[in-house]
């Protein structure tokens, strides 16, 4: 008969075998195949937004946002949220500097026009922003991956789709915020330089035969116009820009023409037509792409309205 002895020890013994197949058990799940990381969705609550496809149930607190639009990146990294993923703009290299070192961590999904499924589900995200005027035909694929948010237009006025990515992360009133903030410069600004009647044109060279003026609807433009500066009237064509040929360029003339570029330095990059016409062009600034067009969003306008502010200073 076992002693009191050899019980104590066999049932120690069990106890280590029946640790020890829990900790196996454990290392087994983890170490074979890659998990997933952890998902917000399955421990917050969710929250419905409504936007350009119905209604969606969305985590209350997304800690893995994707983003398929520059205004969606800015507004995103400015309430907050890096996205582990971003569609990057087809005339910027990668994720933008000027978001500053949240760009750093954000992987690069493809292009705005053509996002790639398969990256976004390797980063097993827990929210995709989208726009149906771009990515109508991948709702069906976006929606299997991750609970997903279309704006209707990267043409919407952009403060409206600032307002529903906020909606999307939970942070609308925090969304209305930044715009209030950055509405506010633009009444400082405009009080400080006293620009009534001085006009100012945006001027994005697409190649040597191509230009495009960006009108009073478009993100520049209605920063430009925020401060006070005034684009030439002209029709715009229902669109946030119209593109001229170089012979054409003088209907770009304005007090201030501010001309895209990736290098700022480099006056080299002052498309030809504005240079032989110099007299008609006595104010050309070069400005950054990057945000200048591609840095729709709270973070982007307030970069705009710092170029502004310096140059109408340096006018003074």
């Amino acid at each position: 008969m076992p002693t009191s002895t050899t019980r104590s020890h066999s049932a120690a013994r069990l106890r280590v075998i029946a640790a020890t197949a829990l900790i196996a058990l454990g290392l087994a799940s983890c170490g074979t195949g890659q998990s997933a990381p952890a998902s917000s969705s399955s421990t917050s609550a969710t929250h419905n937004v409504e936007h350009a496809r119905g209604t969606a149930a969305v985590p209350g607190a997304p800690k893995r946002v994707v983003v398929l639009e520059p205004v969606q990146l800015d507004t995103a990294v400015a309430l907050g949220v890096t996205p582990v993923g971003a569609a990057v703009a087809s005339n910027v290299k990668g994720v933008p500097a000027y978001l500053g070192e949240a760009a750093a961590a954000i992987e690069s999904v493809g292009t705005v026009p053509e996002p790639s499924l398969e990256k976004i589900a390797a980063l097993h995200p827990d929210l995709i922003l989208g726009t149906e005027s771009r990515h109508s035909a991948l709702y069906k694929q976006l929606s299997d991956i991750a609970p997903t948010v279309f704006m209707a237009s990267q043409a919407d006025p952009w403060q409206d789709n600032v307002v529903l990515v906020g909606n999307a992360l939970n942070q609308e009133a925090k969304a209305k915020e930044l715009l209030g903030t950055y509405k506010d410069r633009c009444t400082s600004i405009a009080s400080k330089f006293k620009v009534d009647g001085v006009t100012a044109q945006l001027v994005r060279p697409r190649d040597e035969s191509v230009l495009s003026l960006y009108g009073p609807t478009s993100f520049a433009g209605s920063t430009l116009e925020c401060t006070g500066l005034s684009i030439p009237d002209r029709d715009w064509e229902k669109s946030i820009s119209v593109d001229i040929s170089p012979e054409r360029i003088l209907e770009a003339k304005a007090d201030y023409v501010f001309v895209t570029t990736t290098d700022v330095n480099d006056p080299g990059t002052i498309p030809a037509p504005i240079r032989d016409n110099a007299a008609s062009f006595p104010e050309v600034k070069l400005v950054d792409t990057s945000y200048w067009v591609s840095g729709v969003g709270p973070l982007g306008g307030n970069a705009v309205l710092d170029d502004i502010e310096r140059i109408l200073q340096d006018a003074q």
